[in-house]
C-alpha cells in the first residue's frame, strides 16, 4: 500500500442516511452454483426499488466482465475476487445504498474478511460499522446439479472444468448466517419475503416502507 496518501473526510454516514432517507448495508448471498443466489438477489433488488429504496446488485458472473476480468478460479484468484467485491459493496453501503452481492464465495475466511471490513467501517462523529447480512442459499448438491442451467456441473464431472466448487473444489457452508433460505423448498417470492421480514425486524428498513 502507498504511504503518501491521506484520507479525506466527507459527510458523516448519519448525515447521508438522513438526506437519502434510508440506511446503507450489504446483503451477501453465498451458496453453490445454481443454488438460486442471483435469482433471489434480482427479485429482492426489484422489490426494494419498487418500495423506493436504492439498491444495487453485484453479480459473480457480471463483475468478471469488467472489474475482475483479470482473475481466474484458483483459490488465490477467488480470494482476490471476494476482497474486491467486499470493498465495492462497502462503498455502496457507505453511500446509503443497499448492496446485494451474489457470489459463490466458497471460503469462510473470505466471507469473514468481507464481514470484518464492514464492521470496521466506523467513522469519526459516531458512525458505527456497516451492517452485513449473510444469506446462505442452501440447496443440496444433487439439486444444484439437477438444475445446472449453464451445464457447468456436467463439464466439471467430465473433468473439463478445474477447481469447480462442490465437485473439485470445496464449499465451506456458513456456520452462523443471519438468514438461511432453501430455494428447493421455498418459492422466489417466499425467499424475498423472508429476507425483507428480517430487514424490517432489525430496523434496517422501515415497516411502513412495505406499504408504499
Amino acid at each position: 500500500m502507498a504511504t503518501n496518501i491521506t484520507w479525506h473526510p466527507s459527510l458523516s454516514r448519519h448525515e447521508r442516511n438522513q438526506l437519502r432517507g434510508q440506511r446503507g448495508f450489504t446483503i451477501w448471498f453465498t451458496g453453490l452454483s445454481a443454488s438460486g443466489k442471483s435469482t433471489v438477489a434480482t427479485a429482492l433488488e426489484q422489490h426494494l426499488l419498487h418500495i423506493g429504496l436504492a439498491s444495487y446488485r453485484l453479480d459473480g458472473d457480471n463483475v468478471r466482465f469488467g472489474l475482475n476480468n483479470d482473475l481466474g478460479f484458483s483459490e488465490k484468484d477467488r480470494n482476490e475476487n471476494i476482497r474486491r467485491i467486499a470493498e465495492v459493496a462497502k462503498l455502496f453501503a457507505d453511500s446509503s445504498t443497499i448492496a446485494l452481492t451474489s457470489f459463490i464465495s466458497p471460503y469462510r475466511a473470505d466471507r469473514q474478511i468481507a464481514r470484518d471490513l464492514h464492521a470496521s467501517a466506523s467513522q469519526p462523529g459516531g458512525d458505527d460499522g456497516l451492517p452485513f447480512i449473510e444469506v446462505f442459499v442452501d440447496v443440496p448438491l444433487a439439486e444444484a446439479e439437477k438444475r445446472d442451467p449453464k451445464g457447468l456441473y456436467k463439464k466439471a464431472r467430465a473433468g473439463e472444468i478445474k477447481d469447480f466448487t462442490g465437485i473439485s473444489a470445496p464449499y465451506e457452508a456458513p456456520e452462523a448466517p443471519e438468514i438461511t433460505i432453501r430455494t428447493d423448498l421455498l418459492s422466489v417470492e417466499e425467499c424475498v419475503r423472508k429476507i425483507v421480514d428480517y430487514l424490517a425486524e432489525k430496523s434496517l428498513i422501515d415497516k411502513t416502507e412495505e406499504t408504499r
